[in-house]
């Protein structure tokens, strides 16, 4: 599983896209009145808080803490006719297509100072739209790939199996429907893994709302953007991106007293980011020690020496054992020794799944 794990921001232009990326990073984007500002995709890195790393540092005396992290990119507004090269639209859906997974930002707040790229504010439309153009585009690649592969597919047997999921790929993309709800076989699933389809990428939603709906963080467009996502399986979060850029823009110290104000009891922005965590199916495992305290970042299902491996390939190869403690015992018992004493720390091995939270200890051998 590659580290750098990212994340795509779509939406048609004027949405609030770049402003939700200059909240969450300190690149800042273009953010404009008109469609097309953001050209070239802007890529940030932001830390995944997590409040355990914190209490487990004041336990070792860590001279740093390293949070886990996340890629976002910031993707240029499509729009209708994208996948035929409208606007700029076949450069946007190639750097959709090298991300792991997508938000997709969706206009649900009415204002006379912000245009809209349809001329008034439907989000359901506006999903629709960006949802259409991933599976056009999708097909386009399908039949691309198949007018190659065809020809070839008489000459060389061995490629049938994979024409013919081809072929499925494409009658359920001309049916107006995503390859995220195609049934595909374990040899189909194969087959079909060099193709990063658009269709599909898990999505979250983000309700982009006015300050006028904060706190309740909900309006009758929300409630449509709700109704549309739990249709498809996807999920929603609401946020104000024009508020999380300001309140990106605060101290740190003064941020938790500005929520407060606002009734909020976390920013839309950690919300999101860990949202986008969950989405791509990732946990964290802790270590700690007076160097540093550090999560790492792992897939759920993981396996005790491919997790050691996050740290060093060496640590993988020369794998013992894993010395285990959960994190509520680690702060419960003041640090391992303790937890060890209460018989809480536990040998795993080659077998064992990481869970999130699993304060490891790695035991390997020296490879020379």
């Amino acid at each position: 599983m590659p580290t750098s794990l990212s994340v795509g921001i779509i939406g048609l232009p004027n949405v609030g896209k770049s402003t939700l990326f200059n909240a969450l990073t300190s690149n800042q984007a273009a953010a404009s009145n008109y469609p097309f500002c953001t050209i070239d995709p802007n890529i940030g890195v932001v830390d995944v808080y997590d409040p355990r790393l914190e209490q487990l540092s004041s336990l070792s005396n860590s001279q740093k803490i390293v949070y886990a992290a996340m890629q976002f990119v910031d993707i240029a507004g499509l729009v209708a006719g994208a996948s035929q090269g409208e606007g700029l639209g076949n450069q946007f859906l190639s750097n959709i297509r090298e991300a792991d997974a997508i938000v997709h930002v969706v206009r649900c707040f009415e204002s006379p100072d912000i245009v809209h790229v349809a001329g008034r504010v439907d989000p359901i439309r506006d999903i629709e739209t960006i949802n259409l153009e991933l599976r056009l585009a999708d097909l386009q690649h399908v039949l691309g790939a198949l007018a190659r592969l065809e020809k070839q597919a008489k000459t060389k047997k061995e490629w049938g199996p994979l024409v013919e999921s081809l072929k499925r790929a494409a009658a359920h993309l001309n049916e107006n429907q995503p390859i995220s709800t195609l049934n595909l076989n374990e040899e189909e699933k194969e087959c079909l893994k060099p193709y990063p389809f658009l269709s599909a990428k898990k999505i979250l939603y983000v309700a982009n709302i006015s300050e006028n709906d904060v706190p309740h963080m909900d309006n009758a467009l929300v409630r449509q953007v709700k109704a549309h996502a739990e249709a498809e399986g996807q999920s929603v979060i609401t946020i104000c991106a024009k508020l999380e850029e300001e309140i990106a823009q605060l101290a740190v110290t003064e941020r938790k007293s500005f929520l407060d104000s606002l009734g909020l009891e976390q920013s839309g922005l950690e919300r999101l980011i860990h949202s986008s965590f969950r989405l791509l199916g990732l946990i964290t495992y802790l270590t700690t020690g007076e160097i540093e305290t550090r999560a790492w970042t792992i897939t759920e299902g993981t396996l005790a020496p491919e997790a050691a491996g996050k740290i060093h390939t060496d640590i993988q190869k020369g794998f013992i054992r894993a010395e285990v403690v959960a994190f509520e015992d680690m702060i419960a018992y003041q640090g391992r020794g303790r937890a060890r004493e209460a018989g809480k720390v536990r040998a795993e091995g080659k077998e064992y799944v990481v869970k999130d939270g699993d304060v490891i200890l790695f035991m390997h051998h020296y490879k020379s």
